[in-house]
């Protein structure tokens, strides 16, 4: 179970930008990248999540720098991170495919994984493509509560502009955070009860 917070430190939150540098991730359906996007909406969570009493947002990269997985995760592992947060943007070949996937990879990752789903589902209204288990090396390899976020398709225009907006990206951030929100209150709630 995650540790009580402190006073000083609160929960510290890795928040991953997925992509970057010489990684752009998926095309969208109007060119651009999803490195962009990704780095876009972290820096979107990273400022609301630092506003919350009890929180300590940290960005795996906040500007266009390529970081290698196993990097990621080791950031996390050396922060002694209370959860890990990767954000993506989906890719498909037929531009139809829709929808927000949230994965998780260990049993303690899947609390945090449905919160962040319910959230952004209701953020976003985008098709229900559920919470899944996979093998993403970001996930394996950190060692606390780890999930990967498929806000959306950006091969799919509707949702790609919904994705790029102001406005939807406002959407996903305050999802996000209230996700993380939710999921620390449940732990918050069972530590005080054991």
């Amino acid at each position: 179970p995650p540790r009580k917070q402190t006073e000083q430190t609160g929960y510290i939150v890795v928040i991953d930008a997925g992509h970057g540098g010489t990684d752009p991730g998926a095309g969208g359906a109007s060119g651009k990248e999803e490195k962009d996007y990704t780095l876009s909406l972290s820096g979107k969570v990273y400022e609301l999540l630092k506003q919350e009493p009890g929180f300590k947002p940290v960005m795996s990269r906040s500007d266009d720098t390529f970081i290698t997985l196993p990097d990621r995760a080791k950031f996390a592992n050396e922060l002694d991170a209370d959860a890990f947060i990767s954000i993506h943007g989906n890719t498909f070949t037929d531009p139809d495919v829709s929808g927000t996937e949230t994965y998780y990879y260990s049993d303690d990752s899947l609390p945090l994984a449905q919160a962040l789903h319910r959230q952004l589902l209701g953020a976003m209204g985008f098709k229900d493509r559920n919470v899944r288990k996979f093998p993403w090396k970001v996930l394996t390899l950190s060692e606390m509560p780890a999930v990967l976020l498929e806000i959306g398709y950006l091969t799919n225009a509707d949702e790609e502009s919904a994705m790029l907006s102001r406005k939807g990206q406002a959407r996903a951030a305050q999802a996000i955070v209230d996700g993380i929100k939710e999921y620390f209150s449940q732990t918050d709630a069972i530590l005080s009860h054991e």
